[in-house]
């Protein structure tokens, strides 16, 4: 049974679906979904854990801040410690996907001491996706649309025809590759249309430090200290290697930065593996969590 509540936290109200009791194992989604995306694993997990998938701020029915600012990615690791705080646990697991998975290599980062797992799906680490885009032209290419998303009229095509674009773009909808139903894909559109929705998940985007030069330009990397961005937390990352925005270079090494390490690549899924090999995605974290 999924349950639906509300916290109060860092001065803006979260949503978050919930399911069972026990240790804390939390879901964190990307652009541009909501908590839905977790609704197979909140079946899952929530039968021996108490398995938490919140709308990140600007999401859905949680809160959506009008300044960029309020998107940096210190106040979206804030915002799942103070939810994790709420909840009754100061350590859990954490499981999370595209800019979910940003905010939680942060939080591994900046608070080790807070997790007893880390699970990343398709979002790449700090270190090597900065030096993808500075120095992989491929991976120059494929993040191009971060550019787009950054642009003053981006909100307005992406909503235009009823969300025709943002579907387009983020499930494949109209290119033969069509992974949600009918019943889903309303639902998602329910959840873009919430005044501002689209507008906060194009934020965390323009709130962003690190953006994609054109193809063969180049990054300052300068003021990156790759040194302080190793994770000492147990970590398992699943990767769809279909993945068209996020190259599997990003994996190549992973574990210079990474100390307790494990990979499983999904050869025939793509960036959205969570949907299209969810009994899959269970088995990896179920596996890494008893080992």
């Amino acid at each position: 049974m999924i349950e639906h509540r509300f916290a109060e936290v860092n001065g803006i109200r979260l949503h978050y679906a919930c399911a069972g009791s026990g240790r804390l194992i939390l879901f964190v989604h990307g652009f541009p979904e909501f908590w839905y995306a977790w609704r197979r694993q909140l079946a899952e997990f929530g039968q021996d854990y108490l398995a938490v998938a919140p709308d990140m701020r600007g999401y859905n029915r949680s809160s959506k801040p009008q300044d960029v600012g309020d998107y940096q990615t210190k106040h979206l690791v804030s915002d799942l410690v103070a939810l994790a705080r709420h909840l009754g646990r100061e350590k859990f697991t954490l499981v999370a996907h595209d800019w979910g998975g940003a905010a939680a290599w942060a939080l591994a980062i900046a608070h080790p001491e807070l997790l007893d797992r880390l699970v990343i799906i398709n979002s790449p680490h700090p270190a090597t996706f900065a030096r993808e885009l500075a120095n992989n032209r491929a991976q120059q290419e494929a993040s191009q649309y971060m550019r787009f998303f950054r642009t003053p009229e981006a909100e307005a095509k992406l909503c235009h025809d009823n969300f025709a674009m943002l579907e387009k773009f983020a499930f494949g909808i109209g290119n033969g590759k069509n992974f949600l139903d009918e019943e889903a894909r309303k639902l998602y559109r329910e959840a873009w249309a919430q005044p501002g929705a689209v507008l906060g998940g194009l934020n965390y985007y323009r709130a962003a430090r690190l953006e994609p030069p054109l193809p063969g330009g180049s990054l300052d990397l300068s003021r990156m200290d790759f040194d302080r961005l190793k994770v000492t937390v147990p970590t398992l990352v699943i990767w769809g290697e279909r993945d068209k925005a996020l190259l599997t270079g990003n994996l190549e090494g992973l574990d210079d930065y990474v100390r307790d390490l494990t990979v499983r690549r999904v050869p025939d899924a793509s960036h959205w593996v969570v949907h299209e090999r969810p009994a899959l995605v269970n088995q990896y974290i179920r596996e890494f969590l008893v080992r």
